[in-house]
């Protein structure tokens, strides 16, 4: 299996995490801000690491399960990005409380506000990964 990077888009800030090379395990990439185009670069940079043949990205649904504005925004750039990555198969994956779940996992490992605040998108986006990887064994 190839590795298979993930994405949290955010207004402010995207996660990104990639799998190992067995599709086991998802690990932390980093956090590139999504204010400016650099991210795009970082992407860029990423796939070219990494060669994903998937990018899995948290869409955020309503608690409800219904699309919310947000959802629409990140199917908006994920469609952009199909269209520059033909190659690469970009699927979606439920990212409800995924945030929440980063922060309680960095408030239980003793980490600071700070880098709580720096790292949660990197962590929800190891989240992401990690559910749509446990899903697709």
């Amino acid at each position: 299996m190839s590795r298979v990077l993930a994405l949290d888009i955010g207004t402010v800030r995207i996660g990104a995490a990639v799998s190992d090379s067995l599709g086991i395990i998802a690990q932390g990439l980093g956090v590139w801000n999504a204010e400016n185009d650099q991210w795009r670069k970082d992407f860029d940079e990423a796939v070219r690491k990494y060669d994903p043949k998937i990018v899995v990205v948290g869409l955020p649904l309503r608690t409800d399960g219904k699309t919310s504005e947000a959802a629409s925004r990140v199917s908006g750039i994920v469609e952009n990005l199909r269209n520059e990555y033909p190659g690469i198969e970009f699927v979606f994956q439920d990212e409800r409380f995924t945030t929440v779940i980063a922060q309680q996992v960095m408030i239980e490992a003793d980490t600071s506000r700070r880098k709580r605040r720096k790292n949660v998108d990197k962590v929800a986006a190891v989240i992401i990964l990690q559910d749509w990887l446990e899903s697709h064994r």
